[in-house]
């Protein structure tokens, strides 16, 4: 780290990537470098920066000579203070991120597909280097969320950290809701706005959000959660009935993760479409923001919200970061995560809910009690019924029921049995209801 002046320390930031996060990075180091400085005594230069094309327009100016294919020389460049990675996936961010902790470099990141799956191994290496490894960027955007939970809540007996993780859904789910839209139109519109990937998978299915509850259990409760620990449902399955019916019976529908910690110590993280009672504060969360709510036990309750997604929110959370990770340089110390032992993962089928589930039956006597008999039979309580004739020539009728909390496997044993009975011709969609027991 070189010296100018006995006032001001220049740090130099060796950037891996510079897509739509490190070209908005770039600017803002630029345009906020001056206040920083003042602030803190460090000037931040962006010195080198690895790509995979050089010809490719970035949107951002760098002098040739800071540009370079050779991610390699970047990550371990002695001229390099500290390195930030934003070129996503796990090879080989994985190695650079290595190579970079043991050359004695802090790293900040916004991989949050990498830290779900072999964060464990990035953090011991980092502890053992005596460097910081910061990912603020990586589970919530421009939301200020894991520093919080690594220093700020680390004495908090936290029980559970739910909320609205991934843009994407949230913005179809708000056309769907207010617009009328069917799941294909609002999908369609996230894509043409640039909200979706061609490929929606990783968004609507689920392992996006599941990717940044994995991150986030791991920090709440200090045990080491990995995404294939997470239960994944995604959004598709979500109709426009579900939608009005949700509306009429005082919910909007989100797609939720939800990470919590029992009594015996064991974890359950799970990322599914739920009904939010409209008096919850997630439910007034539209478009593409995102909102967190944290629960402990002397702290009570907590939202963080705002821009969950976009190149300038999330370079704002990897500037702060970098601006961290430099003062730590500066004073030759580090923000120690501690170890994390393998979290207890308690299975989807133990834990419970209140549920909705609609189902289209036959319109004659006995059939409800029949129904009803199949929920008693297996220990699901019904809180609430309503049943609509069908409009058609088929005598059927349609009957929507929200439960008391009851296990998972409780209620899917409940469904295998409603889908043996001669009288009932459909089941529609299940969903998770949050806020009623």
């Amino acid at each position: 780290m070189s010296n100018p002046s006995s006032a001001e320390r220049t740090v130099n930031i060796g950037l891996l990537g510079c897509g739509n996060v490190g070209a908005a990075l770039v600017e803002l180091v630029r345009d906020r470098g001056d206040e920083i400085a003042a602030r803190t005594g460090l000037r931040l230069q962006v010195s080198r920066v690895a790509v995979r094309s050089l010809s490719k327009e970035r949107g951002v100016d760098l002098p040739p000579d800071v540009l370079t294919t050779d991610a390699e020389s970047v990550a371990t460049d002695p001229g390099v203070d500290l390195v930030v990675e934003v070129i996503g996936g796990i090879e080989p961010a994985r190695e650079l991120i290595v190579d970079a902790l043991k050359a004695g470099k802090p790293v900040v990141t916004a991989n949050k597909e990498l830290l779900a799956n072999v964060g464990g191994e990035l953090y011991a290496v980092a502890e053992s280097s005596g460097v910081d490894l910061l990912f603020e960027a990586a589970v919530a955007g421009g939301i200020p969320l894991v520093r919080p939970l690594r220093e700020s809540l680390v004495g908090e007996d936290l029980s559970r950290v739910m909320g609205i993780v991934n843009g994407t859904t949230n913005y179809i789910l708000t056309k769907m809701t207010e617009e009328g839209w069917s799941y294909a139109e609002a999908l369609a519109e996230a894509q043409s706005l640039g909200y979706a990937e061609r490929d929606p998978t990783a968004d609507v299915e689920g392992f996006d959000a599941g990717a940044k509850a994995a991150i986030i259990a791991t920090i709440a409760f200090g045990s080491k959660v990995v995404a294939g620990d997470v239960f994944h449902e995604g959004i598709a399955g979500v109709t426009s009935t579900d939608i009005d019916h949700a509306r009429r019976l005082g919910f909007q529908i989100k797609l939720l993760a939800i990470a919590e910690r029992y009594d015996d110590g064991s974890v359950a993280v799970r990322v599914h479409p739920a009904m939010v009672p409209d008096a919850h504060p997630l439910a007034s969360v539209r478009d593409s923001f995102n909102a967190v709510f944290v629960e402990g036990a002397a702290v009570g309750d907590l939202m963080f919200y705002g821009r969950g997604a976009g190149g300038f929110p999330t370079a704002s959370a990897v500037l702060g970061d970098v601006v961290d990770a430099a003062a730590n340089l500066a004073k030759g110390t580090h923000a120690s995560l501690g170890s994390f032992a393998k979290a207890r993962i308690r299975p989807i089928d133990e834990l419970r809910s209140a549920f909705y589930l609609n189902l289209v039956v036959e319109d004659r006597p006995g059939v409800l009690a029949a129904v009803a008999g199949v929920f008693g039979a297996h220990g699901v309580s019904i809180r609430s019924m309503e049943q609509e004739s069908l409009d058609d020539a088929t005598s059927g009728a349609r009957l929507t029921f929200i439960t008391h909390e009851a296990r998972e496997a409780d209620l899917r044993s409940t469904l295998q049995e409603l889908r043996g009975l001669d009288a009932v011709r459909s089941i529609g969609s299940v969903l998770r209801v949050i806020g009623q027991d």
